[in-house]
């Protein structure tokens, strides 16, 4: 049988159209009166479909009545927020197994070699391993003992980012004020002056037995 030509008049849906459920169109119907909603509570209202995954009512949802790890959970917390940075470590001994003698280490010869995937995130040097080769190193940034083998064996280290130093921040003693010192001084000026009054209570009572 030849293939009917298409047109606008011949065109179906690839699978049979599935009726759509009429409700609230009466009793008969059989989805009238609440429309296959219950009656009352939330499920009945309009929106209530819309609930997010995990959504228990209002009471504490299973995710957060269960233990958690140790860890940040943060969206802010290094390396898992969005607003912070984390750093891809490339040790010694890979850089001697996989560079010869004298070559030039950049991020784009790392990503050659397979040591690392992109260029996108920072690459740190890290001094695992021994290195015997002289190799001119450039990275994001180096750890020490990397930077001292690297040297020591011929070669350089060039810091693509330098490495933030933080100020260690010094307390000055506070000067004595001017109005501290009359305070000082009444106080030692105040014994003083209860010295004179028991003298004179003690001569008043010699003169008194001697008047006796």
């Amino acid at each position: 049988m030849p293939e009917e030509e298409l047109t606008l008049s011949n065109l179906k849906p690839a699978q049979p159209r599935r009726a759509r459920k009429r409700v609230g169109r009466g009793m008969g119907s059989g989805k009238g009166r609440y429309s296959g909603r219950g009656i009352k509570g939330q499920k009945a209202r309009s929106g209530s479909h819309t609930m997010r995954p995990g959504f228990e009512g209002g009471q504490m949802p299973i995710y957060m009545r269960l233990g958690k790890q140790r860890g940040p959970y943060s969206k802010d917390a290094m390396p898992i927020g969005p607003h912070r940075t984390s750093t891809i470590p490339v040790n010694l001994r890979d850089l001697d197994r996989v560079f010869d003698d004298g070559s030039e280490v950049t991020l784009e010869a790392l990503v050659e070699k397979g040591l690392i995937k992109n260029t996108r995130t920072d690459v740190k040097i890290l001094g695992q391993g021994d290195l015997k080769k002289k190799l001119t190193v450039t990275a994001h940034s180096f750890s020490a003992s990397a930077r001292e083998k690297i040297e020591k064996a011929g070669g350089t280290a060039t810091a693509l980012r330098e490495p933030v130093v933080k100020k260690k921040r010094t307390r000055k003693a506070k000067p004595a004020t001017a109005e501290e010192e009359p305070e000082t001084t009444e106080a030692q000026e105040a014994p003083a002056d209860e010295a004179e009054d028991v003298s004179s209570e003690e001569s008043g009572a010699a003169d008194s037995e001697e008047s006796e």
